[in-house]
């Protein structure tokens, strides 16, 4: 950004792997936008498409079934790459597009590279245009595979913490866990503590901030307990304003971003696939396709994610491909994981130790990126 005006530097794209950072960086002056908007299009297949494939599927299966020994083995092999390869056609995928922004670049600025791994880094080197990347390799790295840009020694690394900083219990606990190091019960400071999991109440974790896990099935009895002890317990819905909700996916048209958080009012059930509200996001905006009036209107919330606290459904999401294509998707945000945590932070945090990692290092890295969402209070449960 320039000194004088604060206008962007020409020539400058700002990306980041989350929509949340992003959003932070916008917040704060610095026009940047996903990774993904960036260099990608959105392909979608159309409802054609997917109907022809899941009859090919059909046929496939009929003549299988007239097949015996090893023909019906490597049949029914054959048949379950056609499966996957039906269900990826329910989902956007993302082509690279050579019209993008970054083809007229002069330089790129990455932010969260931990998160980008090799296919999305061979992508963006394509464009030929040089490429800073700042990120930190103690976080959590893609979902698959490795960070493509942290793998190797950077040009700059920060390692010398600043001694106000040092004095911070919650540095000292992320250093910790970005060393392997145990971490012991206790307090460390009037703010930060790590406790058994049995020390608190649902109850006293309301008030503890922003409660993060590892697992998505703990994120899941997490959010129902949370929910009870607020009282919310006696549906699967939202009720008001008082729930914590969190959006599941970009609606750019809307401004509603991956990992925002949001305030639902008005909540009326719609049927079986969704119901509809007045939301507001982070900042107190009403958000909404616009009504006769010019002003933002109810959105259509699909239910699914909500009924995933309740009732087990691992067909739901796919059987409803086509109907959420056109709905917000959103989910309960009292326990969210630490990969929908990224890009995100908050006053206080609770994170809730249930043994994510692999390996110890996938483990460090989850701790770390865990510990240090918290800006000033830290609760470590385990």
């Amino acid at each position: 950004r320039s000194a004088k005006d604060g206008t962007c530097v020409p020539g400058v794209v700002t990306a980041t792997f989350t929509g949340k950072a992003a959003l932070v960086l916008n917040r704060k002056g610095t026009p940047a936008r996903t990774i993904h908007s960036l260099i990608y299009s959105v392909i979608e297949s159309t409802e054609e498409e997917v109907a022809a494939a899941a009859e090919q599927v059909q046929e496939a299966e009929t003549a299988a079934r007239k097949l015996t020994g090893f023909d019906r083995t490597a049949a029914e092999a054959g048949i379950e790459a056609m499966r996957q390869a039906l269900s990826a056609m329910k989902h956007p995928r993302f082509a690279l597009n050579p019209q993008s922004d970054a083809a007229d670049a002069k330089l790129i600025v990455l932010d969260e590279v931990s998160m980008v791994g090799e296919e999305m880094a061979r992508d963006l080197m394509s464009f030929g245009k040089p490429i800073l990347v700042l990120g930190d390799p103690g976080q959590l790295p893609p979902i698959k595979g490795e960070g493509a840009f942290t793998r190797d020694a950077p040009d700059v690394m920060l390692t010398e913490i600043h001694r106000q900083a040092a004095e911070s219990a919650i540095i000292r606990l992320a250093t910790m866990a970005r060393m392997g190091e145990p971490i012991g019960f206790g307090t460390y400071d009037s703010f930060v503590a790590k406790l058994r999991k049995g020390d608190i109440t649902p109850d006293q974790a309301l008030r503890g901030g922003q409660l993060i896990c590892g697992l998505n099935a703990t994120r899941l009895q997490l959010n129902n307990a949370m929910r009870a002890a607020a009282g919310f317990g006696g549906t699967y819905l939202p009720t008001g304003a008082a729930e914590k909700i969190i959006c599941l996916k970009n609606q750019n048209d809307l401004g509603l971003i991956n990992g925002m958080f949001l305030t639902l009012e008005g909540i009326v059930d719609e049927g079986s696939l969704y119901f509809s509200a007045i939301v507001h996001d982070e900042d107190g905006r009403r958000v909404g396709p616009l009504d006769r009036d010019g002003r933002p209107g109810r959105l259509r919330v699909y239910k699914g994610h909500f009924e995933d606290h309740v009732a087990n459904d691992p067909k739901r999401h796919d059987r409803d491909w086509k109907d959420k294509r056109l709905l917000t998707e959103a989910t309960f945000g009292w326990a969210i994981t630490a990969h929908k945590a990224q890009g995100s932070q908050w006053e206080n945090v609770i994170v809730w130790d249930d043994g994510m990692g692999r390996t110890d290092l996938d483990r460090r890295r989850w701790l770390y990126t865990a510990i240090t969402r918290a800006e000033r209070g830290l609760v470590l449960l385990a």
